[in-house]
């Protein structure tokens, strides 16, 4: 059949609040035109992130039931523990509340003045982390990955050539461990092919540089080397997702991806004395190793979610929405990043909004555009989230300018994807009307959370 239809039945519903265009005018002001410090109440259609907004499954609430709250030693820890060695073939399983949490652990043992921590592409969080350690935080992208009209199947790689040059450039004493983010969520959603995963790896062996994975999409990362890499179409997603793992010597995740949950993440290692160190860090500020700082039912409902995440009815269906969301968009005239990735589509603010220069912040005034047209909450990834200004006072953007329209697992049907399209091309019908921003307050880290913006 042509048609992808959901691979569930809705068992459970929440109520959206409407609100009116004369109301948004003013609750976009008063929040100081980020979206961030808006009420939820006042969203209509939610796709700021897809992180931990997941609508879980029958199985998922039956397992919260069953969770033993243990303090230490519960069961739910020994089922998740269990889950997670046999899917990552990791020795350490260390369970954390989110993925910056195990970012934070992680930089804590490795981190610190003079060291390079190289990427695909750091995240929010993962930069922050790095950097707040004192380390440097270094994107190596392949070329393709910064260019959003070019269509090619993995822009989510590491550019290998890049990373020699770096580790050459720095001393491979200086490089503590090799990050690699499947798929790229700075980069567009973008997956990263297995031979590039063989690639960094045998780079980093070639160094003695230890490899962690950040997995927070896993599965769709599979999925996406299943449909477009050859010699992988007859092999099953976990069989695909284990051979990746299986070329990390370790891994963190934000689970409130592609666990499936509300909470939690973990961080696995291979290394004895580093995950001794990480256990150390964890009772200080997160809780006991068999908790970490989670309820011990979300270590149930995680246990689940990550075997959830692999059924290919599933994959099939998320991808496939998400391309459909890019169709429509690109058939209509919007710019966006090409091809779709796996969890969202990002709009190219460069192109969408060509009269803002990226210093006034173009794709922060189409996410205030489509808040003002329809209640839809969306997010920059662009200058204000990795923008900086230098020695000179100029403005320093990133390669690309782009809005995320994030997509929630099982939460949103098709009517609701199509009544953000028909806003989204509104607003583009319309984009010579937008204006620019100045920022007007600042955090010293991950300012995009809480900055405030005048419109200019």
């Amino acid at each position: 059949m042509k048609t992808i239809i959901e691979p569930f039945k809705i068992k459970s519903v929440e109520p959206i609040n409407f609100t009116t265009r004369e109301q948004r005018e003013a609750l976009i002001a008063e929040a100081h035109y980020n979206v961030f410090l808006l009420h939820a109440d006042d969203v209509l259609i939610d796709l700021l992130t897809d992180s931990g907004t997941t609508a879980m499954s029958a199985r998922q609430w039956a397992g919260i039931m069953n969770g033993d709250e243990a303090y230490a030693g519960s069961r739910s820890y020994y089922r998740f523990e269990t889950v997670l060695k046999e899917l990552t073939g990791f020795s350490y399983v260390i369970p954390v509340h989110q993925g910056r949490a195990a970012e934070k652990i992680l930089c804590s043992i490795v981190g610190g003045a003079g060291k390079v921590i190289p990427n695909n592409t750091h995240f929010d969080t993962t930069r922050a982390n790095i950097e707040y350690s004192g380390a440097r935080a270094v994107d190596l992208p392949v070329r393709e990955g910064t260019q959003p009209e070019v269509i090619a199947p993995f822009k989510g790689n590491m550019d290998v050539d890049a990373l020699e040059a770096l580790i050459k450039e720095v001393g491979a004493e200086n490089v503590p461990c090799c990050l690699l983010t499947l798929t790229n969520n700075s980069g567009g959603g973008q997956p990263v092919s297995m031979k590039n995963v063989r690639d960094v790896r045998a780079v980093c062996t070639k160094h003695n540089i230890p490899l962690i994975l950040d997995v927070c999409r896993f599965a769709e990362n599979a999925m996406f080397i299943k449909m477009r890499e050859e010699g992988y179409a007859n092999m099953s997603v976990r069989d695909i997702a284990k051979e990746m793992f299986s070329y990390g010597d370790g891994a963190m995740m934000s689970a409130k991806k592609d666990g499936m949950v509300n909470t939690g993440g973990f961080l696995a290692l291979n290394n004895g004395e580093w995950a001794e160190r990480a256990r150390t860090v964890l009772i200080v500020t997160e809780g006991f190793p068999t908790y970490g700082g989670l309820a011990r039912r979300d270590l149930e409902a995680m246990a689940i979610g990550l075997e959830e995440a692999l059924d290919e009815a599933y994959l099939t269906y998320r991808l496939r929405s998400v391309q459909y969301l890019g169709e429509k968009l690109k058939a209509a005239g919007v710019p966006i990043l090409e091809p779709p990735g796996g969890h969202a589509i990002y709009l190219d603010a460069r192109r969408f909004c060509d009269h803002i220069a990226p210093k006034d912040f173009p794709g922060q005034a189409i996410v205030c555009a489509l808040y003002r047209e329809a209640g839809i909450r969306s997010v920059e990834i662009g200058s204000v989230m990795f923008g900086t200004t230098n020695a000179s006072g100029e403005h320093v953007g990133p390669a690309m300018e782009l809005v995320r329209l994030a997509i929630p697992r099982r939460v949103y049907t098709q009517s609701h994807i199509d009544y953000v399209i028909e806003a989204i091309v509104n607003v583009h019908e319309r984009r010579h009307d937008l204006r620019g921003l100045r920022m007007t307050y600042e955090a010293p880290y991950l300012r995009h959370f809480t900055a405030h913006f005048e419109e200019l």
